[in-house]
């Protein structure tokens, strides 16, 4: 299966699409198993993704969110993806704090990391071998190809059984907590929300080049159910489908 790619006009817009698509999503888990599970990305785009999901009359006390991934920094910090998902999705929307799994950034990344597996170990109810199944994951794309904190040449991309890892961004000098790519492959739907002009380049790669994940992690995605929202800028180097 190739990717879905959708190109909206404006930032706001591809936003506002991809809002309505993920709260489709949700609210037909909820339907089927009175429950669902999202995990979101940070970073500057994914604003344009909570603002108007908090918006949307879902049945917030029966999903829960998770983080794909985050910064060693503490939840206060203007780094963290935690807290612009507090500011723009969890408390306008009113998500129940029993329903918050966030990474605890404040930690040592390897503590952080341990913490976060049990989290999801405990929740989905695995047992050794088995991997959770999100039923959305939103991903960004970084101008260097990366998802969640996978970067180019990792060796995290070659993981294929494992949950939650420990990243180093070696550009940024800085450590963050990951899903690894076994988890990303399991999920019902994986969405991408990607725009600006600086990620036209990456979005081309990752979409139409042949596959090869150590350089574009995206790739690791592909044969899934995968779904890109871009605006004209981000989509403006691809070929028309």
């Amino acid at each position: 299966m190739s990717f879905l790619w959708h190109a909206y006009p404006s930032a706001r817009a591809a936003g506002e699409a991809c809002a309505e698509h993920v709260a489709g999503l949700l609210h037909r888990a909820v339907l089927e198993r009175d429950w669902a599970t999202l995990a979101v990305s940070g970073g500057a785009t994914a604003r344009l993704l909570f603002e108007p999901l908090a918006r949307v009359a879902l049945p917030w006390p029966r999903l829960h969110l998770f983080w794909v991934d985050e910064r060693a920094v503490p939840p206060s910090d203007p780094q963290s993806n935690s807290l612009l998902a507090e500011e723009t999705l969890v408390a306008p929307a009113r998500i129940p704090r029993g329903n918050v799994h966030r990474i605890h950034g404040e930690l040592a990344p390897e503590a952080a990391a341990q913490r976060y597996e049990e989290d999801i170990r405990n929740f989905f109810g695995l047992t050794s071998g088995e991997l959770p199944r999100f039923d959305v994951i939103h991903c960004g794309l970084g101008a260097d190809g990366h998802i969640a904190s996978l970067f180019p040449g990792s060796p995290l991309l070659a993981d294929r059984t494992g949950i939650v890892g420990v990243a180093c961004a070696a550009r940024l000098g800085q450590k963050r907590v990951t899903l690894l790519p076994a988890v990303l492959r399991n999920a019902a739907h994986v969405i991408f929300l990607v725009t600006g002009p600086d990620k036209a380049e990456a979005v081309r790669a990752a979409i139409e080049e042949a596959e090869n994940p150590d350089r574009y992690p995206a790739h690791l995605l592909r044969g899934r159910q995968v779904r890109w929202f871009l605006d004209e800028a981000a989509a403006r180097l691809l070929r028309a489908p």
